[in-house]
């Protein structure tokens, strides 16, 4: 069986979920109290219903997809490099971004978020 509390798979189920736009089982990966910066402090959401919000925009996206490059791992926080495929209001592209996750338990606590410049198709 596999643990639930190892930060690697907590974020990979976050991935997956975020990937197949299944909103409950992402919102139960984060903590209730979770919060979701623009690295390195700017505050973008905190706590489930602020994350539902954010989440439910962007599953209107009909392309949204993130597809894992690299992952790194020290103890408790997780470091996603990612490309995301995405409809911006210019039109479809994607974007490079590092994701910065820090889990606690078997949820995640907190997510900083550093996004490369867009690249329209």
């Amino acid at each position: 069986m596999l643990d639930s509390t190892n930060p690697t798979i907590v974020v990979q189920r976050q991935l997956d979920a975020y990937n197949n736009r299944d909103l409950e089982a992402l919102l139960s990966i984060y903590a209730d109290e979770a919060e979701m910066f623009e690295h390195p402090s700017t505050l973008l959401a905190k706590g489930s219903a602020a994350l539902r919000e954010r989440f439910v925009a962007r599953f209107q996206e009909p392309n949204l997809h993130a597809k894992l490059l690299s992952r790194m791992v020290m103890g408790q926080t997780v470091i996603d490099y990612e490309e995301i495929t995405r409809t911006f209001p210019e039109g479809s592209g994607r974007l490079f971004m590092i994701m910065i996750y820090e889990v606690a338990g078997n949820r995640i606590a907190k997510a900083w978020s550093i996004a490369g410049a867009k690249i329209l198709d």
